[in-house]
């Protein structure tokens, strides 16, 4: 059932921003978060990304700041300095008719001298990240004596990146009269200890989706080799042709070397990954926005806080290593009522991590055939047709001078003067590489391969799982485990499928051979831990 922000319990200044947001109905997390939150209620909202979090908890914070009061009432954590960018753009646009209500941002890679100055104004709402937050703190920067809410935003997403201590650092480094809010799409331990140690009888409110993904987005994969993804990228960008589209990748060598070859082949493109300086960053991201450049090339650190309304396309150039991830990439097109579209390449050996994230996501992905030189010059073509149209309507609603029209035509007829027209702006036709394809991976072939074996459910065809006593609470990520295995173990990447990470260990697929090669026995040691690795049983 649909609610209408005019029938929730909320200030005349805020329905207002929401009317000039073209905002009239709430989404089910926002229904459910904001009454409690104005209540003064600690809360535990689970909900995925795309479903109004920041809204959830910013219209109760914004509307419970007294803004005579100069202290510092409500701290917003997140877990990247995009997401908290994000989040305070959202703030300020709530804070329209509260002009009396200061807002700042603090994260890491930005000038100190910056944040000294917002810190001294003790403003009432504070976006950041934990890190430079407990900096501030230790530094006797920031004052959160006054505190009134406590807001922690993607709190499974700070738990994944290592922020547990600083997370208790700052709950005991504030008031115990606090409202502790906590919104996460998963509920690790972790979340559940913080709940329960420093919440007063939260509220849980749960939001699911039938799908995590939307329906306004249209979901393809390829299967095509590893070599062959760079010439595949041009054909489909070309076949889409966005204003706007990110291409992402799971390492940032990847990230630089794909847009590499895009910048050489012409288009406009440029890369976003951790290494880049907070200011290049916002350079790159500005364009971006301005439409200076029509494709993003990104790590999985722009997944989260990009805020771009019209981004037309996602392109996976690899298959993320977690589920979730997958969400929140393609989460980036399709918004705001808007059609999106994503293509996931997939390698051959990953078929089987593609049908798991198919299960995850609730939704079966379109198969589609690599896209041939005559179908591209085609759509091609139709986007020339349409652009044609459109300047002969526009051209109607223009007055000119038709003197040319009519000197024109005493030396050439209607069709010879339109045939030269059309001929001088007609699209280039283009060529492309042949791609080797692997042996064609659909669906029925997928599903006898992976659905109803044996070797299916212990890792599919030569493989095996195997289990490493290393989880997430050794910090450990794919590129650290990959990295592990070929420095002490000389397993290669190209051997290892699918991975995935729980909290004291880590489940990966081994190729067989690989496995046979190992010594399992050898004494190897992680930062003073043994390190050991053995077969699933």
């Amino acid at each position: 059932m649909n609610v209408l922000f005019n029938d929730l319990p909320i200030l005349e200044q805020t329905k207002k921003a929401l009317e000039e947001l073209n905002f009239e109905y709430a989404t089910p997390i926002q229904g459910l978060a904001i009454p409690k939150m104005i209540e003064g209620k600690d809360l535990i909202g689970q909900a995925q990304t795309g479903t109004g979090k920041t809204f959830a908890f910013g219209i109760p914070i914004v509307e419970r700041i007294n803004p005579k009061l100069k202290t510092t009432q409500s701290l917003i954590l997140c877990p990247t300095r995009e997401l908290t960018l994000q989040v305070y753009k959202e703030i300020i646009k709530l804070v329209r008719f509260y002009p009396e209500i200061k807002v700042t941002s603090i994260y890491g890679g930005e000038s100190y001298e910056r944040q000294f100055k917002a810190l001294a104004l003790n403003p009432h709402i504070i976006v950041a990240t934990p890190g430079r937050i407990i900096d501030h703190m230790e530094r006797g920067k920031v004052d959160f004596s006054g505190l009134e809410i406590l807001t922690l935003d993607e709190a499974d997403e700070m738990l994944k990146m290592g922020f547990q201590d600083d997370i208790e650092k700052i709950l005991k480094g504030t008031p115990d009269t606090r409202q502790t809010v906590l919104f996460s799409a998963t509920m690790p331990p972790f979340i559940r200890k913080i709940a329960t140690k420093y919440q007063k009888d939260p509220e849980i409110i749960k939001v699911e989706n039938k799908t995590l993904t939307v329906d306004s987005i249209k979901q393809y994969y390829l299967v095509v080799k590893e070599t062959e993804k760079p010439k595949l990228l041009t054909r489909i960008l070309d076949l889409e042709k966005p204003h706007s589209g990110i291409i992402f990748a799971n390492t940032k060598k990847n990230v630089d070397t794909i847009t590499l070859h895009l910048q050489q082949a012409g288009y406009l493109a440029d890369s976003l990954h951790g290494d880049l300086k907070q200011s290049q960053r916002q350079y790159v991201m500005g364009r971006f926005r301005s439409k200076q450049l029509s494709i993003l090339v990104a790590t999985d650190v722009a997944a989260r806080g990009l805020d771009v309304s019209d981004v037309e396309m996602v392109i996976n150039y690899d298959l993320p290593y977690e589920d979730e991830v997958y969400v929140h990439r393609i989460g980036r097109t399709g918004r705001a009522g808007k059609k999106g579209v994503s293509y996931t390449f997939v390698g051959p050996r990953k078929t089987r991590q593609l049908a798991q994230l198919e299960k995850f996501i609730k939704i079966q992905m379109e198969l589609m055939k690599v896209p041939t030189t005559k179908e591209i010059n085609q759509r091609e073509m139709e986007r020339f047709n349409l652009t044609i149209k459109d300047m002969i309507e526009k051209s109607k609603e223009v007055s000119f001078d038709h003197q040319i029209v009519d000197e024109l035509l005493t030396k050439y007829t209607e069709r010879e003067i339109i045939d030269g027209l059309i001929t001088s702006l007609l699209p280039e036709e283009k060529s492309y590489q042949e791609i080797e394809m692997p042996k064609n991976v659909g669906r029925n072939e997928r599903e006898s391969r992976f659905g109803n074996n044996s070797n299916a459910q212990r890792g599919g065809r030569g493989m095996s799982e195997m289990v490493i006593n290393l989880g997430k609470q050794d910090q450990i990520n794919p590129s650290v485990l990959l990295e592990l295995l070929r420095k002490r173990f000389n397993v290669y990447s190209k051997n290892v499928g699918n991975i995935k990470h729980f909290q004291t260990e880590t489940v990966f697929e081994l190729n067989e051979q690989a496995v046979s090669k190992m010594n399992l026995k050898q004494s190897v040691k992680v930062n003073g831990k043994n390190v050991q690795i053995n077969k699933k049983k």
